[in-house]
């Protein structure tokens, strides 16, 4: 019995040795991820799939496995082979969010990836019904305080932007804004048109239109940098709101233990095919997202960043785990 444990165990090793990564990919590669095909992460993977298709000359094939908060999708590639042939699709939530609404994941964190690369990002607004007399966040804050509690904002749930957003503004800022839930993003943009709710959060991919319009407002982008597609909205950090981050990003990322050269060979070849204008163009700049290309060394250095702000945010939020 020990013998067979040991055979299985060089297996492996040999499986994915250095000498093994110079041949890489010698078989289908696969990306799981944990939404339903059609959405934007889903389009973005399968874009990405196929040119790794061409590049590698091996099938790269896309895995849905959507529900639970993404946690099946990141079971299935955290206890996955590390031999770079079950890759992860994943988003900032799988690494920050996830820890703090859940008492218990299937998963690590920390340490069940190898992070191949951040692909792309999306900074979201803070949004206002036309309504609202205020055109920045100092303004809103100040019409708060005079109108105290007078003013609602919609959410999609515990631990989600919004309410992170403005829960935090009510710690910090002194604010009373009001929540109101609501069963997924659409609903809640709907009932901010239809000033059911004052107030919200969202990304130029699905707030690009409405601001556009004229049908919301932005009053700060919760963000360090301004959005290259609306550069006259100031961010949060300018607004003396450093402590305010909202945003949605998609990374790649392998299981824990896979070779640095497979990591280092498919962040390069990713990243490559990310920056043509024309891939840019058509998966990236037209949903709304801001291209990344982050190495694996920059993924890190952004997760542990941005993690305790994500933290305070939930703190402020009271988001308790289920």
């Amino acid at each position: 019995m020990v013998i067979r444990a040991w055979i299985g165990v060089l297996a492996v090793l040999v499986a994915v040795s250095p000498a093994a990564a110079e041949t890489w990919p010698d078989k289908p590669v696969k990306i799981v991820l944990g939404v339903p095909p059609g959405g934007g992460l889903d389009v973005l993977v399968r874009g990405i799939a196929a040119e790794l298709s061409t590049k590698w000359g091996k099938s790269v094939v896309v895995d849905n496995k959507p529900g639970a908060s993404g946690l099946i999708a990141a079971e299935s590639v955290a206890n996955s082979a590390p031999d770079g042939y079950s890759l992860f699709a994943t988003t900032d939530q799988i690494y920050m969010g996830n820890r703090f609404v859940f008492k218990k994941l299937p998963y690590d964190p920390d340490k069940s990836f190898a992070n191949i690369t951040i692909m792309a990002r999306a900074e979201q607004f803070l949004l206002a019904n036309p309504s609202v007399p205020a055109k920045t966040l100092p303004e809103l804050i100040e019409a708060d305080k005079k109108n105290s509690g007078r003013l609602a904002y919609g959410s999609w749930g515990d631990g989600s932007p919004p309410q992170l957003v403005y829960e935090t503004l009510n710690k910090h800022a002194g604010t009373k804004f009001l929540h109101v839930p609501y069963k997924g993003v659409a609903p809640v943009l709907n009932a901010l048109t239809a000033n059911e709710i004052q107030l919200s959060v969202g990304s130029s991919g699905v707030a690009g239109g409405l601001l556009r319009t004229g049908k919301v407002k932005a009053l700060a982008i919760a963000a360090k940098k301004r959005s290259p597609l609306f550069p006259d909205v100031p961010t949060t950090t300018e607004f003396g709101h450093p402590e305010i981050l909202a945003f949605i990003w998609f990374g790649l990322a392998a299981p824990a233990g896979t070779p640095k050269e497979i990591v280092d060979k498919i962040s390069i070849d990713v990243r490559e095919i990310i920056r043509k204008p024309a891939f840019t163009e058509r998966f990236i700049t037209t949903p709304g997202w801001t291209t990344i290309a982050a190495t694996p060394a920059e993924t890190d250095e952004i997760i542990k960043s941005e993690l305790p702000i994500i933290r305070g945010m939930i703190t402020a939020a009271g988001v308790k785990p289920q």
